[in-house]
């Protein structure tokens, strides 16, 4: 594939934290956006751009790496070069930026929710963007296929077989997401239901895409298992934003008959 662009004469520009850059401005521009519409200050989605994009990178390459501790450990310093190698994880960085968004919400007194459902839309955004980054850096890809858009990649495990693109599959699936959630947001009348939709549908993505990734660049959750680790990830997230965003659905409908019943006295 392409996992270094250009060179500028020493300095190597790679495919992977270019496209991951991409989608990170991507979604900031479509965030502001989101921001004026639910008459924020634009400048709210630069502030906690900057807390969620330190603490997700260094949770997705602290959780990448820790779940392939064994490729790393004869070379531990290799772990730092994720601008070239590439190698995040999605869950840890997801991990990091709720983390950072809950501190970023206390300090400025404002909802995490109302920041959830602030960005939901560019979640899906630079994921399905930074995907094209994993296409181009030669990682995440499927299983072997016969399929005519199957694409060869130079990995040790099927050498010029073709394989299923799934990281463009992941793309086009993210994009998907993107766009019913800027269909649902104006339909979901309850702060944080917007994002723990984006939570049960990127869930549903993942686990779909992984049934091709298995036996390719997906790691079971033991040796031999049919199940993925991202699998069993999306499995806890997916149920947890399920109970979650009933519990707020019930509690934006018992505020509403609440006011109903104020009204009617």
């Amino acid at each position: 594939m392409f996992p270094t662009l250009f060179r500028i004469g020493p300095v190597e520009v790679h495919g992977y934290g270019t496209l991951l850059m991409v989608g990170f401005v991507a979604g900031i521009l479509l965030a502001r956006r989101e921001a004026r519409r639910m008459r924020l200050s634009p400048d709210l989605p630069i502030d906690l751009g900057v807390w969620v994009l330190v603490a997700g990178v260094l949770f997705a390459r602290g959780v990448f790496v820790a779940v392939n501790w064994r490729d790393y450990a004869p070379y531990p310093a290799e772990a730092l070069y994720v601008w070239r190698q590439g190698g995040l994880s999605f869950h840890g960085a997801l991990l990091g930026g709720v983390l950072a968004a809950i501190l970023f919400a206390r300090r400025r007194d404002i909802s995490f929710w109302t920041l959830g459902d602030m960005v939901a839309p560019s979640i899906a955004l630079g994921y399905g963007i930074a995907r094209f980054g994993c296409l181009l850096n030669g990682c995440c890809y499927g299983v072997p296929t016969s399929l005519p858009w199957g694409i060869s990649f130079p990995q040790y495990h099927f050498p010029n077989q073709p394989l299923h693109p799934t990281q463009i599959y992941a793309a086009l699936a993210s994009f998907i997401i993107m766009g019913l959630l800027l269909c649902a947001r104006r339909r979901l009348g309850v702060p944080g239901q917007l994002f723990l939709l984006y939570l049960m549908l990127y869930s549903l993505a993942r686990s779909g895409v992984e049934v091709l990734r298995r036996g390719a660049s997906a790691t079971p959750i033991v040796s031999g298992s049919a199940v993925t680790q991202a699998q069993v990830a999306s499995a806890v997230i997916f149920v947890v934003a399920l109970v979650w965003f009933m519990c707020l659905a019930r509690a934006g409908r018992k505020r509403t008959g609440h006011r109903e019943n104020e009204a009617a006295k």
